[in-house]
């Protein structure tokens, strides 16, 4: 199934500096931006034709992919000065770069790239910026056993807050963490039908037009997910990840755990 990315986003919060024009996908995780981890997890289901909605900064990406070093991931034999890899991670990867727009909204930047589908029934999508350790697979054919157009993974709420309830004279009645109310948060890691189409106006939302309009109709489903999921959206989130692939802590990296990454190091 080819997989839909949007990766054209400000990503004003990782930003460092007025002159820092680096899109948020490519904010590093280890020797590699966010974005290939992203990929990665992708293609190793199976998934390797990728769609990306580009937009700001889209320099930045297309450069890393053009002038993309395998020795930085895999292992190599040095032979006589010629470089003899041991695996790839990118060479069976079909990848279309697509602008959509500098300030275009998700819906819109999706509604762009409609014709790269060529007109497949079902496709994947997702934001270029979350990484998770979920079953794709699994996903794949819940919603494939639906009559559905849409499902999204939802994860329990991240806040570390707690909520407080309280009566009129003032008195708290009881204190809850916000992660133990029975709330869920959308975690990207869509997989679509084409009628998602038929609910996205020009420059909508995937979610609160696409998504919402066929819940409505019953047609939205959601994939509970309790596991390992980390978004990025902060400079302090991009750094905890950063600091658990340096001590070997990557759960996100199902390449290595399932043994099909051999050689390759994430």
């Amino acid at each position: 199934m080819k997989v839909v990315l949007f990766c054209g986003g400000y990503g004003m919060r990782m930003r460092s500096g007025a002159a820092d024009d680096v899109p948020k996908p490519m904010a590093m995780v280890g020797p590699r931006p966010l974005i290939w981890h992203v990929m990665r997890y992708y293609a190793h289901f199976g998934h390797k034709e990728f769609i990306l909605c580009l937009g700001y900064g889209a320099h930045h990406i297309k450069d890393f992919f053009l002038n993309y070093e395998e020795t930085t991931s895999n292992d190599f034999v040095l032979r006589g000065g010629r470089t003899e890899l041991l695996s790839a991670d990118i060479a069976d990867w079909t990848i279309t770069f697509a602008q959509t727009g500098v300030e275009s909204p998700i819906g819109e930047r999706l509604r762009r790239v409609r014709h790269h589908l060529d007109g497949d029934e079902m496709f994947l999508a997702n934001y270029a910026d979350v990484l998770t350790d979920a079953p794709l697979p699994e996903m794949i054919d819940r919603f494939a056993e639906r009559d559905a157009g849409a499902s999204m993974m939802v994860v329990p709420p991240q806040s570390s807050f707690h909520c407080v309830e309280l009566g009129e004279d003032g008195l708290v009645g009881g204190i809850t963490a916000v992660s133990e109310l029975p709330l869920w948060e959308n975690g990207g890691y869509f997989v679509l039908r084409q009628e998602v189409f038929d609910h996205i106006p020009e420059n909508g939302d995937l979610v609160a037009d696409g998504c919402a309009g066929l819940a409505k109709q019953g047609r939205t489903t959601a994939y509970r997910h309790r596991g390992f999921w980390k978004p990025t959206d902060t400079v302090k989130e991009r750094a905890a990840l950063d600091a658990a692939y340096t001590r070997g802590d990557r759960p996100w990296a199902v390449w290595e755990r399932d043994g099909a990454g051999a050689g390759v190091r994430a």
